[in-house]
């Protein structure tokens, strides 16, 4: 598979998952799911890990199935397989680094995961399945990034 064919799959897989997880995190772990996501909207007693952590945990699973899978002859499930890790990286640093601080860290000074920020602690506001708002994690309603009177920018 040629480098910019891959490096599309890539891409697409990411931008993909960014929708997809929006979805589910919508449609799927606010209804059906709920069941094991409430443990993530309730305050934590001191576990580091929530049953929540399944979903991460499958994700995790499906992206090296599809890297093993193609890497004997470097095909479109290899790439696939990338590019999911690629997001759930972005997710475990924004979401569980910045946004729930299960590690220490330093607070954010970009603008953007400053509104990343503001707009998941919204959707923790309630916990209860409904009603919810601001599913995505890097999708974030124009609301969120206005610092004062000026809004922000976003590349």
């Amino acid at each position: 598979m040629n480098i910019l064919k891959s490096l599309i799959i890539l891409i697409l897989t990411g931008i993909s998952m960014v929708g997809f997880s929006c979805f589910i995190h919508k449609y799927l772990f606010h209804s059906l799911l709920w069941f094991i996501h409430k443990t993530h909207h309730k305050s934590k007693a001191n576990n580091f890990f929530e049953w929540n952590d399944i979903f991460s945990f499958g994700f995790a699973a499906f992206s090296i199935y599809l890297i093993i899978e193609g890497s004997q002859d470097w095909s479109s499930s290899f790439w696939i397989g990338i590019g999911i890790s690629l997001y759930r990286i972005i997710y475990f640093v924004l979401h569980d680094l910045s946004t729930h601080a299960r590690f220490r860290t330093n607070k954010p000074r970009n603008a953007y995961i400053k509104a990343i920020i503001r707009a998941h602690k919204i959707h923790h506001k309630s916990i209860y399945k409904h009603p919810s708002e601001e599913f995505g994690l890097l999708l974030v309603s124009k609301k969120y990034l206005h610092k004062g009177r000026q809004l922000i920018a976003i590349i």
